[in-house]
């Protein structure tokens, strides 16, 4: 049988219905009609009942495959609209309820830093070059981002031109180089505004230990962020109470 081919379900009930053909056409004499005519309906009855049994057969086959088809459509839909759920549409990384939730969660069994940071100027770049503009420098610095922090780390846009980087599992003393080296990458970065200008950024830092909420870190990290600002912009600033927590 060619490996392609399906085996044929009712291969029993075929040959029992040749054998009764076979036997129907031998023995044709007057004296049997009676039998005969009887035989003869039996098998118009039940080759009618394969060819409509091998009918509803194919078209259930045809209704799985459909199913299956359709289950596998509705599998990538849910995944598209759980991405999007969780996602920023310009730039694709965390939005703010998915860093939320994932702060949240982290906290409930571990320690944190929270970087938050926040693009200086940046209205100066909209009203001077426009939003398309805007939307290249959010990208740009989204990009730089994503090649500094270690891999575990968790990029989430919570603002327009604000971001956050969680650290999972990390204090003041490993998060504040991350930071260091976030902000050197935007101030080193070439965003090729019109005017040649660059792009800097201002970051405050909180470390948060097991029990915390988003609440507590956002806000410690957000008070740091208006340091570095009042202190000139393009710096890091931790959260002084984030020094005396316990390492995670």
């Amino acid at each position: 049988m060619d490996a392609a081919t399906p085996p044929d379900l009712f291969e029993a009930e075929n040959q029992a219905l040749l054998a009764a053909r076979s036997a129907y056409q031998r023995h044709g004499g007057l004296e049997d009609a009676p039998c005969r005519q009887a035989l003869g309906d039996l098998l118009a009855a039940y080759e009618r009942l394969l060819r409509e049994t091998r009918r509803l057969v194919r078209r259930s086959d045809r209704a799985e495959l459909e199913m299956n088809q359709l289950n596998l459509r509705l599998q990538d839909l849910a995944a598209q609209l759980e991405y999007r759920a969780n996602h920023d549409p310009l730039t694709g990384v965390l939005n703010r309820a998915a860093i939320i939730e994932r702060v949240n969660q982290q906290l409930r069994s571990g320690g944190l830093a929270l970087i938050v940071l926040d693009i200086d100027h940046f209205k100066r770049i909209n009203d001077s070059f426009g939003h398309p503009m805007g939307d290249r420098v959010i990208l740009g610095v989204v990009a730089c981002l994503q090649a500094v922090v270690p891999p575990n780390a968790q990029v989430g846009r919570v603002g327009g031109e604000e971001f956050t980087v969680v650290l999972p599992g990390q204090g003041h003393d490993t998060a504040m180089p991350v930071a260091e080296a976030l902000r050197q990458a935007i101030e080193s970065h070439r965003f090729d505004l019109p005017d040649g200008s660059g792009i800097t950024a201002s970051f405050g830092l909180s470390c948060l230990a097991q029990g915390g909420t988003f609440d507590n870190a956002y806000g410690l990290a957000d008070e740091a962020l208006y340091v570095a600002k009042r202190g000139g912009r393009n710096r890091v600033s931790l959260a002084p109470c984030s020094r005396h927590l316990p390492a995670a």
